[in-house]
């Protein structure tokens, strides 16, 4: 169903981002998902080309993001193809963010639980960072806040999700996205 509602929405964002990257508006990348297993995550691309998997940390100043990008990731739309996911099993609306595996590999003992679940489009830590480009943008060493603030928030973030997993939660969360992109 929400593919279909969002389809006209992932067209033009394709569009754009196409025109704008000139390349092919999908952009993939591999993904650390339930139980450790790698899959492909679709995005819009809001990159340009070659320059995605420089760095892992994005902020909002970035000069890889083409102009297109900005306005597609201010709004998430670049996440909206990550429904494909949804559809082919290996994502679910509501769960932790899947990490490349640079990141799921620094998770260890009881922090592991986070694998245990299929990915989510949205969460918890998605809520609480929806300006995380903006917060790392702001600091002097993006990498360090990171690694020290936001990193270890997300995981308290997604283990506390995983731990009290409820039907009422996942409703909560995508509730709380929604209103919350409509600010």
């Amino acid at each position: 169903m929400a593919c279909v509602v969002f389809l006209p929405l992932i067209i033009v964002g394709y569009l754009l981002a196409m025109i704008s990257a000139k390349a092919s508006g999908i952009y993939t990348s591999y993904r650390v998902g339930e139980n450790g297993k790698l899959f492909k995550i679709y995005k819009l691309r809001s990159m340009y080309v070659g320059t995605e998997d420089l760095n892992t940390l994005t902020t909002s100043n970035d000069p890889r993001i083409t102009k297109i990008g900005r306005w597609l990731r201010k709004f998430k739309i670049d996440e909206l193809p990550q429904l494909w996911n949804v559809l082919k099993g290996n994502m679910s609306l509501v769960g932790p963010r899947p990490d490349v595996k640079g990141y799921a590999d620094e998770l260890k003992g009881e922090d592991r639980i986070i694998l245990t679940v299929k990915p989510g489009i949205t969460g918890l830590a998605t809520i609480m960072f929806k300006n995380e480009e903006d917060m790392l943008a702001q600091q002097e060493d993006p990498y360090k806040y990171n690694r020290n603030v936001i990193w270890p928030k997300k995981v308290q973030l997604n283990k506390k999700y995983v731990r009290n997993y409820s039907f009422k939660l996942d409703i909560l969360i995508l509730l709380r996205t929604f209103f919350s992109k409509v600010e």
